[in-house]
């Protein structure tokens, strides 16, 4: 989460502090979303939460040393690999995974945190932190973002200008692998055109927060007061 999506969580905090307090504030929903590189899904991601009130993405916890610019609690919880052994192993988190020696997890606690407090959370993970979440979450949303096309996605690989010919095709390679999963997931949203696959992802947010059992605890009042 960068500097703005922190000032951006405070504004979604104080929207919601001013809602009527006999308002009952109903646990939130939590989202994962995966997508292979240059899928588009961080840009996705970023716009609905920009766009949609009361949804946050997941601060992740890791190893990594913090570079330059970087804030503790803003960009990641920067964690001692001790401590971060340490959280594995009372089960602090809701997935984890290794990547180039450093390691990475989503706090168990910093989400239900949010989620008790009403707010619906994305985890922008892999397929394989989706099924480690999966295990623990059966309600859990999963949406996989998939290119228009292999040369979309190469070209869009390419456009960064940061990588040679022999790391784009191995980064091909790693997309197809990741894209091979795309059936364990509960949606499918095509980034053809950016906008049109926004508008998909808000209609599947909208949709879970039309779910008769997410209604009926928030306008409980309403419905007693109808049956009365």
């Amino acid at each position: 989460m960068t500097a703005a999506g922190g000032g951006l969580l405070l504004r979604h905090v104080a929207r919601y502090q001013q809602r009527d307090t006999e308002t009952t504030v109903m646990s939130g929903k939590l989202y994962v979303i995966s997508a292979a590189s240059g899928a588009g899904k961080t840009s996705l991601v970023k716009a609905l939460v920009e766009s949609t009130e009361g949804i946050l993405v997941s601060m992740s916890c890791t190893t990594r040393p913090r570079r330059t610019g970087e804030t503790d609690g803003v960009h990641y919880h920067f964690l001692t690999p001790e401590r971060f052994q340490s959280m594995l192993d009372d089960g602090g988190f809701l997935e984890h995974a290794s990547v180039f020696d450093n390691r990475y997890g989503t706090s168990r606690a910093w989400v239900q945190e949010r989620l008790q407090s009403g707010f619906d959370v994305i985890l922008e993970i892999d397929w394989q932190g989706a099924r480690q979440v999966r295990e623990q979450h059966p309600n859990v949303v999963s949406v996989f973002v998939l290119p228009p096309s292999r040369e979309e996605l190469e070209s869009r690989l390419r456009g960064r200008g940061q990588d040679s010919d022999q790391v784009i095709a191995r980064r091909m390679q790693d997309a197809v692998a990741e894209m091979s999963h795309y059936h364990e997931f509960d949606y499918l949203v095509v980034n053809d055109d950016f906008e049109t696959a926004l508008g998909e992802l808000k209609s599947i947010v909208h949709a879970e927060r039309l779910r008769q059992n997410m209604v009926a605890t928030r306008e409980r009042r309403l419905i007693s007061a109808l049956l009365a």
